[in-house]
């Protein structure tokens, strides 16, 4: 077929600007074709317009020069910005072809025209949407693989708190850098009926975490996460934490993480495939003793509260037990109370008791109302923990929100500060709230 000058071709796949070298651009940065000679493209050449004239005398030759085309100058033709709507509509154009596809799209209609078909056309291709995840993805995603299957060893209810809790702490530990985990923390308590307090720092709250854990985990028979000599192993919470802060030569750091986090997946899995027959082992706390199951949910309690000390230190925000395990840790503080203002009678920190009666028999009570997620009503024995604590024998009515009212066990709230409405005996509710108090710790 014979070359005609007019005969129309499709351009050459063309390079991006950025892709020649600096002597192969124009000295508008504009990339046109070159000339045709005998009716191709010359490499390297530009259009007729952009030639310079010949000078009227030779200039002589310059040795320093590089060899190469002059600069090129002129505005692409119409057809070669045609060939480039496509890949301006999707975005894959360089700087100078977009330019001047764009001014050219404000002089020619039927161009225009088609840009905004190709943009039209790209926007059903692939529909523009936020980077961001879905806040709600992972929970998604987790409920519908354990709905299509489940744990084949489920985590025993009333281990789910504890399960939950150290998740979230870990959690909140997970972006912690040196600094935070030697952010100062305070802990708090009540003892004999005054404010305690210990300074340590966050590194020093998951040793205290992990070493009273220990206390569940020897129980089962594992393996004490770190040695301690004999008497404190036989101690209660306060003299382990104290023998571990003393045994290390330096202040903890955040290299106690692992250990803490890899002795909590080991109490769940134990007790996930020791089964329900677990759940009344004893767990001795040195003066006293709780159940396999009760314990844990003491673990969930004290892993929440400390881990609420822990970004009050780096002040971070941090929410409250799900209502399910709130309500459980509220309902082990309520059976705790009758045995703990026997005790606190017992020491002359409480009220003589007004009549005794035999166990089993109905005596008087106190009603503990808790209000807000987790809540409910709780009767509690006045006058012995074997009485039968019952509506119609109530002398007392006390209401209390149950995030207040976790803080008040946990010794952060004190017995005259706590929000509570009060009606009835003053004195039953005040040996009631003090005995609350008392039940917090180090």
């Amino acid at each position: 077929m014979p070359d005609d000058e007019n005969t129309p071709r499709i351009p050459a796949q063309r390079a991006a600007g950025d892709d020649l070298p600096d002597d192969a651009r124009g000295g508008s940065g504009t990339l046109v074709p070159g000339p045709r000679e005998g009716g191709r493209a010359a490499p390297g050449a530009g259009p007729p317009a952009a030639r310079r004239p010949e000078p009227a005398v030779a200039e002589p030759a310059r040795t320093d020069a590089a060899p190469g085309p002059g600069p090129v100058t002129g505005a692409p033709s119409h057809t070669v910005l045609k060939s480039l709507l496509g890949a301006w509509a999707l975005a894959a154009c360089s700087t100078e072809e977009t330019d001047a596809v764009e001014a050219h799209l404000t002089e020619c209609a039927p161009c225009a025209d088609e840009a905004l078909r190709l943009r039209d056309a790209v926007g059903l291709l692939q529909a523009e949407r936020s980077l961001d995840l879905d806040p709600l993805l992972r929970a998604r995603v987790l409920e519908n693989c354990l709905g299509r299957r489940p744990a084949r060893i489920p985590v025993p209810a009333w281990a789910a708190p504890y399960d939950a809790e150290a998740a979230r702490l870990d959690a909140l530990l997970n972006d912690f850098g040196d600094a935070e985990w030697h952010a100062p923390v305070r802990l708090k308590w009540f003892e004999d009926d005054r404010r305690a307090g210990r300074r340590t720092t966050v590194a020093g709250v998951i040793g205290h975490l992990m070493t009273v854990d220990a206390m569940v985990a020897t129980a089962l028979g594992l393996d004490e996460p770190v040695p301690l000599d004999p008497e404190a192993t036989a101690a209660g919470p306060t003299a382990r934490t104290e023998a571990l802060w003393r045994a290390a030569r330096y202040p903890l750091t955040r290299t106690v993480r692992e250990p803490w986090r890899e002795q909590s997946h080991t109490l769940i899995r134990t007790v996930s495939f020791a089964g329900g027959g677990a759940a009344e082992l004893d767990v001795p706390y040195g003066e006293f003793a709780l159940p396999l199951q009760d314990a844990m949910l003491d673990r969930a309690f004290e892993c929440w509260i400390h881990a609420g000390d822990i970004a009050d230190a780096v002040d971070y925000p941090y929410d409250p037990p799900s209502g399910t395990h709130l309500h459980g840790m509220i309902d082990l503080a309520a059976r705790i109370l009758p045995a703990t203002l026997a005790g606190r009678r017992r020491a002359g920190l409480a009220s003589p008791p007004r009549g005794l009666v035999t166990a089993g028999s109905p005596g008087r009570s106190l009603r503990l109302e808790i209000e807000g997620v987790g809540g409910g009503d709780w009767y509690i024995a006045l006058d012995s923990p074997a009485a039968l604590a019952s509506p119609a024998h109530a002398v007392a009515h006390v209401a209390l929100d149950g995030v207040e009212f976790c803080k008040l066990a946990a010794g952060h709230v004190s017995p005259q500060e706590a929000a509570a409405g009060q009606v009835g005996d003053r004195e039953a509710i005040s040996d009631v709230l003090f005995a609350a108090a008392s039940l917090s710790r180090l």
